[in-house]
């Protein structure tokens, strides 16, 4: 299996034909010596994808029996898979609330018109493709919450991604919440004027699409908490139904079922 030491050697040791062991130079090897080596992978570690393959590799040594010192995932790497995870929540964010306003106030009422029932499902989805995606990927990344190292890592990732995307939510809300509340037909109207010979035709579409602003605001809000939460619901339920099968594994053995 992958070995860890202090002094940076290490290999595989495996049982032969003939029940000895040999030894693999060539094997995993992760240095705990130096606080400059042991988040030496935390500092290559950019985005999502790198963070999900980083846990999948302490998730391969730490189900495989070799235990990784708590230490090796330092503040620094906590911090960085942290803002990772923040930077996640962030794109996702911003890019649902450009693309939400573009595909349901202007592409589906004025450009469309009158799109079939697939179309209208397809584009309604754009803007929150990337929440699903990297949602889902998040919850795949459950199935490796079991090891210390594992744990912190997840933990980090998830807490950035969290708190970025709750906060959007609240934002997203107050921001259409404080505009439809300021969007006063006189306040519209006035605002329209300043387009010259579209004015009426600004002010009618902005008053058409009025009642249904709130509506898809609450709905984005809400489909963003609900992202922000799965992984971690995710990770807790895997977690739980884990633990649940060695107990019942345990009392089996043990005679006591």
């Amino acid at each position: 299996m992958p070995s860890i030491n202090s002094s940076g050697m290490g290999g595989y040791k495996g049982g032969g034909s003939s029940g000895g062991s040999s030894y693999s130079p060539n094997a995993a090897v992760i240095n705990t010596g130096g606080s400059s080596d042991s988040s030496r992978l935390q500092q290559e570690t950019k985005d999502i994808l790198d963070a999900i393959s980083d846990i999948q590799q302490f998730y391969v040594i730490e189900e495989m029996g070799q235990e990784i010192p708590g230490e090796f995932l330092t503040l620094k790497g906590s911090l960085s898979y942290f803002k990772i995870g923040a930077k996640s929540g962030m794109i996702e964010g911003v890019m649902l609330a450009l693309l939400l306003p573009v595909v349901d106030f202007y592409l589906l009422p004025f450009i469309l018109k009158s799109p079939g029932l697939i179309l209208k499902i397809i584009f309604g989805f754009i803007p929150y493709m990337p929440v699903i995606i990297n949602t889902f990927l998040c919850a795949y990344v459950g199935r490796y919450y079991v090891g210390n190292i594992t744990r912190k890592a997840i933990n980090s990732l998830f807490s950035g991604r969290m708190m970025v995307l709750i906060a959007k939510s609240f934002m997203v809300y107050v921001f259409y919440k404080i505009l439809t509340g300021l969007s006063t037909p006189e306040r519209i109207w006035s605002l329209a004027q300043h387009a010259n010979k579209n004015a009426e035709v600004i002010y009618y579409s902005y008053m058409t699409m009025l009642p249904h602003i709130m509506p898809v605001a609450t709905r984005c809000s809400i489909l963003i908490l609900v992202a922000a939460i799965l992984p971690y619901g995710s990770v807790f339920i895997i977690d739980l139904w884990r633990r649940s099968k060695i107990k019942r594994n345990h009392a089996r053995i043990s005679g006591k079922s």
